[in-house]
C-alpha cells in the first residue's frame, strides 16, 4: 500500500483517551444553571414576552439619523429627483422596524405596573407615528446645532466636517431622537438609544434630559449629563464635564426616590469648560462661564464668571542630562 502524503489539520485536535464531556456532565450543568433562574428578582427574564431586540432599536436609530442628515452615511445616494423615494423608504422601514420594539417595550412595562385593559399596540403605533411626526422640527433644531459647532470651534472647515465626524453632534442628535421617546413614556427603548451613542462617542447623555437649541459639546470625551438636567439655549461644554447629582433622595425604607428633580439648570448661553463639575438642582444663570475643574454645589446669578486660583507650580531648571536634580 502506497504511503499515504496526508497531514492532520493543525487545527483539528484529537482526544486521547476517553472524554469528560458525557450527556450525563451535559445534563448536570443544565440543571445547575437553571437552578440559578428560580430568583424571580435576580437577572432572568422568563415567562415575560419578548423584550425589544436591541439591534433592530440601533438598526432604526440609524435609519432616524439618515432621515435627519441625508446623504451624509454613505450607505445610498441621494439626489433632489429621488429624495421623496429615498426618505419615504426610510421612514416606512423606521416604523416598520421601531413598531414591534415599542410594542414589546410597552407590553413589558403592563406587565411590571400589572396593568389592566392596556392596548399596547394601539399606543406603540401612536408613539412611533409620533416621533416620524417630530422629524421636522429635530432637523431643524439640529441645523442649529451644526452652526453652534461651526461657529464654536475654529478648527471646525465646514457643516460637513462637524455632521460626518463629530462625536458631539452623534451625542446631541441620537439624545434628541431618544428624548420624544422618552417623554412619551416609552421604557426601554430611550436607554438602549441613549448608552448606544455613549458607547459610540464617549458623552453619556441621559434621554431624559431637556436641552435647548444651538447645543455644542467640544471635544466631547467623558461628559455627562443626568436625566433632570434643564439646558437652555446657545450652551456649550467642554470635555469632562459632570452635570450630575448631589444626593440621591430615599423614601422611609431608604429606597432611592425615582424621577426627583435633582440635576443643575444651565440657562441660555453659558460656556463650561472642561473638568467642571456641577451637581444638584442648581442654577447657573444666563450668560455664566464656568472655568475649568470647578467644582459647584450652589447656583450663581447671570453672568457670573467662576474659575479656581491657579495652583502653586515649583518649575526648576535642570543642570542637564545625568546630573543629580
Amino acid at each position: 500500500m502506497p504511503h499515504s502524503n496526508t497531514t492532520p489539520c493543525p487545527h483539528h485536535e484529537t482526544r486521547q483517551g476517553p472524554s469528560a464531556w458525557t450527556p450525563e456532565r451535559a445534563r448536570e450543568i443544565t440543571h445547575a444553571v437553571c437552578g440559578t433562574y428560580q430568583d424571580q428578582e435576580g437577572i432572568s427574564h422568563i415567562d415575560g414576552g419578548n423584550m425589544p431586540e436591541r439591534m433592530q432599536v440601533l438598526a432604526a436609530l440609524e435609519d432616524l439619523l439618515e432621515i435627519c442628515f441625508p446623504g451624509y452615511t454613505g450607505r445610498r445616494p441621494v439626489t433632489r429627483a429621488g429624495l421623496e423615494f429615498v426618505i419615504g423608504d426610510l421612514v416606512n422601514q423606521v416604523f416598520e422596524t421601531l413598531y414591534p420594539q415599542v410594542r414589546r417595550a410597552l407590553a413589558y412595562r403592563c406587565k411590571v405596573e400589572c396593568c389592566v385593559g392596556c392596548d399596547c399596540s394601539k399606543q406603540a403605533e401612536e408613539a412611533v407615528l409620533g416621533l416620524l411626526d417630530e422629524l421636522p422640527r429635530i432637523r431643524a433644531v439640529l441645523k442649529e446645532d451644526v452652526a453652534a459647532a461651526l461657529d464654536g470651534d475654529p478648527a471646525a472647515r465646514s457643516a460637513d466636517e462637524v455632521i460626518i465626524s463629530y462625536p458631539g453632534l452623534k451625542a446631541i442628535a441620537v439624545n434628541r431622537i431618544a428624548h420624544a421617546f422618552y417623554v412619551a413614556k416609552i421604557p426601554l427603548i430611550p436607554r438602549v438609544m441613549g448608552e448606544y451613542a455613549h458607547t459610540e462617542t464617549g458623552i453619556d447623555i441621559h434621554p431624559g434630559a431637556t436641552i435647548g437649541k444651538g447645543f455644542f459639546i467640544d471635544h466631547g470625551t467623558g461628559v455627562v449629563i443626568g436625566e433632570t438636567a434643564v439646558i437652555g439655549d446657545n450652551v456649550k461644554l467642554y470635555q469632562g464635564v459632570t452635570l450630575g447629582a448631589l444626593s440621591f433622595p430615599k423614601d422611609a425604607c431608604g429606597r432611592l426616590i425615582k424621577g426627583a428633580k435633582r440635576h443643575p439648570n444651565i440657562e441660555d448661553d453659558v460656556t463650561i469648560y472642561a473638568g467642571a463639575t456641577i451637581l444638584g438642582d442648581i442654577t447657573i444663570g444666563h450668560g455664566s462661564v464656568i472655568g475649568g475643574n470647578v467644582w459647584l454645589t450652589e447656583g450663581v446669578p447671570p453672568f457670573t464668571k467662576v474659575t479656581i486660583a491657579p495652583p502653586s507650580l515649583s518649575i526648576k531648571q535642570r543642570r542637564g542630562s545625568g546630573s543629580a536634580d
